[in-house]
């Protein structure tokens, strides 16, 4: 009898706790909360400027990177089915600090916090290989949504073509020509969002085409891959700034101090007409 109520105990315990988590949705705040499970690329996106951009326009936001360097989705499907702690996990917190936790799991990261969105992408070598692509993503989706609230959304992040003078041994995918790149890339983004498994998707890449087009022209990379830290950067941010808040990139007040006025209008203007027409190059006539 002893033990039949202690078992019931431990149930009631058990059901306690699994209703709790479910009460956490990520909608009973008002604080955004982002998790990419990406790479450098990831980085570059999220880690600079975006959380300035929120907070200037009054926005609350936290944002998370598990990051590995060049990871493709096959390498997070291997740590997520392993459980391996492989990841620095960057996070920036509502009060804009980054603290950085080395040797972290997928599993650790996913139960952080109540994300309202996760973000998946593919290494940028693979970006435009829609069958690569198929082999891992809906294995990690599936993955990511085992463990996270039910109302969290899933992302995907459109990347950026090379630079056209790249010497990324990866750019031989699309006989290193960048349109060949970006357009595989679009075939990749316009694919997946068929599917509708994902909220939507967030057009870095087109932003970055769209830059290309000004009178900056086509220096948006650091090494013909990453991109530049201050403007390059900046347009990536202001992409996803403009999609996670559902807000005119045009419109912030918030500049880099490293970024010339001039810069600064291509870059929201490059943004924001990716967030119109995400499959699409706009020019830009500055």
């Amino acid at each position: 009898m002893k033990k039949l109520s202690l078992l019931f105990v431990v149930l009631l315990l058990q059901l306690q706790f699994i209703f709790a988590q479910e009460k956490k949705s990520p909608s009973d705040d008002d604080v955004m909360k982002v998790l990419a499970i990406g790479n450098s690329f990831s980085e570059d996106a999220l880690e600079n400027y975006l959380h300035e951009l929120a907070t200037a326009a009054g926005k609350k936001i936290v944002i998370g990177n598990l990051y590995i360097g060049g990871a493709p989705l096959e390498l997070h499907l291997n740590n997520a089915h392993n459980n391996l702690k492989a990841y620095s996990y960057r996070k920036i917190g509502e009060d804009g600090k980054k603290v950085t936790k080395d040797s972290t799991s997928l599993e650790d990261a996913l139960a952080d916090e109540n994300w309202d969105y996760v973000s998946l992408q593919q290494a940028s070598p693979l970006s435009g290989k829609l069958d690569v692509i198929n082999e891992s993503l809906t294995d990690l989706w599936t993955y990511v949504f085992a463990h996270v609230h039910s109302s969290t959304k899933l992302l995907y992040h459109q990347t950026w073509a090379y630079q056209q003078d790249s010497k990324h041994e990866g750019f031989k995918n699309y006989n290193n020509d960048q349109l060949t790149m970006y357009d595989s890339i679009m075939h990749v983004s316009k694919e997946l969002e068929k599917i509708g498994d994902y909220a939507f998707i967030v057009p870095s890449g087109t932003a970055i085409q769209n830059f290309r087009t000004s009178s900056v022209g086509d220096k948006l990379t650091r090494d013909g891959y990453h991109l530049n830290l201050d403007y390059g950067r900046y347009a990536a941010a202001l992409t996803w700034y403009g999609k996670l808040f559902n807000l005119d990139p045009r419109k912030t007040t918030y500049k880099p101090e490293k970024v010339s006025d001039l810069e600064a209008k291509i870059a929201r203007e490059a943004a924001h007409k990716a967030i119109r027409k995400p499959y699409k190059i706009s020019k830009i006539r500055k």
